[in-house]
């Protein structure tokens, strides 16, 4: 008969790792106590000698960002600062979003939609720098045929590159000292597993400790590593959330079903500006970009229309032209309707408060809907002003008039507040044509004028509206 002792020796332990966030916890419970996502937790089972196996044991020891030996407490002052080494992707917008270049030694994970071009993207720039460095592309998904299959369709140089089938990360770095890769590509990032682990290819343990020895092989070798990263339902990278907290930089590839043009932003960046954005579009011959994104993100037709407001964003250190429709129609319902697409509901609903209140517009008993053209999302303050001008416009259907442009945010007490880079704007507008805008006092140059474009400017929304 086996005793307890031995029940308890035979019984293999278990833990519960948040899918969200990578913690794990004793037992299951509904919440993520570490995130606060719900239903997120799954069983693994843990094996006893798994952490005295060299790997794991070197892992915890050395840390992502490669080992110190002896690991000893260093004055600030005294730490050698090496100038940032950068190298030209050859793609100018690619180079935009990564800061001004790729940084030797970094580590930059781009995530996106399935097919909205990852790939491609990667495909494209480590062909073009292996023409002045070795690069290796590691894929998980595809054949090594299927690799060469579309290079060879984009029309792309082959000299330089080398090309790897694996998915076990211990043998994709034995196969790589020798060859000295100064770039790796890994598609994808859930596709790798290492043997110091049972658990399946695509778990969060996984997935964790295969970035964690790529990001340490890139610090300790110089080598620039980019992983590619399936995205949630919810739009987040699959996987734990540590993940984007290991590399230096997290880029999102997007685009609007069913368009050609491509967007990438950066949301994380060790080396350059967040929320930079680069503009592409996808043809027979893969990615090209686009020399004037300001472009796509207004309509074909130039005329006047209601419920029209151009206003210039940013994106970054890149002025944009984006195009603000609004349509407000009577609504059936005893509780009208407030839609924003690519911009946030609530200020949406705030901004409509602002209106009738200071403004003396009314729209209660209206559906109110407003979208900004070409898919990009406008986060900024300076939003407000031409949104509240669509707004009006198609309240009256009556067109702002051709030509026109407006920006500014606008404060609760209904001031017309400015909004940072205005010379930049005005400029950017004047560039493309506008002969007329519409912005805070503050703003405004002091001559009214803008390479031959009319500035008007406001202190109050009231003043705004009659120039609508």
């Amino acid at each position: 008969m086996i005793g307890k002792s031995g029940k308890s020796s035979a019984r293999r332990a278990t833990a519960y790792v948040c899918a969200g966030c990578g913690s794990e916890h004793s037992k299951w419970q509904g919440q993520c106590t570490d995130c606060g996502r719900w239903n997120t937790l799954s069983e693994i089972a843990l094996e006893p000698a798994m952490t005295e196996k060299a790997g794991v044991a070197q892992s915890r020891r050395s840390g992502w960002a490669g080992k110190v030996d002896p690991p000893a407490i260093t004055a600030l002052k005294d730490v050698t600062v090496s100038e940032e080494s950068r190298e030209t992707t050859r793609i100018s917008e690619f180079d935009r979003v990564l800061g001004g270049g790729l940084v030797h030694g970094s580590v930059v994970l781009v995530g996106g939609d399935p097919g909205i071009g990852k790939s491609t993207l990667l495909l494209q720039a480590v062909t073009q720098m292996a023409q002045t460095m070795p690069g290796l592309y590691v894929t998980g998904e595809e054949s090594l045929a299927q690799v060469a299959g579309r290079a060879v369709r984009l029309g792309l140089p082959l000299d330089g590159v080398h090309a790897l089938a694996e998915t076990c990360i211990e043998r994709i770095l034995e196969q790589a000292a020798p060859m000295g890769p100064r770039l790796i590509v890994a598609d994808s990032i859930q596709t790798l597993w290492t043997e110091t682990l049972t658990a399946a290819p695509g778990s969060v343990s996984q997935v964790r400790e295969s970035a964690a020895r790529l990001v340490r092989y890139a610090k300790e070798t110089g080598t620039a590593v980019f992983l590619v990263g399936h995205v949630t339902k919810e739009g987040g990278i699959a996987g734990p959330r540590v993940l984007e907290h290991m590399v230096d930089a997290v880029l999102y590839f997007e685009g609007e079903s069913g368009s050609r043009f491509r967007v990438l932003r950066a949301f994380k960046n060790r080396f350059g500006a967040v929320n930079e954005l680069g503009v592409f579009a996808m043809g027979d011959k893969g990615l090209r970009e686009v020399p004037n994104p300001s472009a796509i993100f207004l309509s074909g037709s130039r005329e006047a229309q209601p419920g029209s407001c151009v206003m210039v964003t940013r994106e970054g250190t890149r002025p944009l032209m984006v195009e603000v429709q609004a349509l407000v129609d009577q609504s059936p319902l005893s509780n009208p309707r407030r839609v924003a697409v690519g911009m946030e509901g609530n200020r949406l609903a705030m901004l409509l408060a602002v209106l009738h209140r200071h403004g003396g517009v009314a729209v209660g008993d209206q559906d109110v809907f407003v979208n900004v053209v070409g898919g990009i999302r406008v986060q900024e303050t300076a939003v407000d002003l031409p949104l509240l001008l669509a707004v009006l416009s198609s309240l009256r259907d009556r067109p702002l008039g051709e030509h026109t442009v407006a920006f500014g945010e606008v404060g609760l007490s209904g001031e017309i507040r400015p909004v940072p880079n205005g010379d930049e704007r005005l400029k950017e507008a004047a560039t493309h044509g506008f002969k007329r805008a519409i912005v805070p006092k503050a703003n405004a140059p002091k001559s009214g004028k803008v390479a031959g474009m009319g500035v008007i400017a406001v202190e109050r929304l009231a003043d705004a509206l009659e120039h609508a």
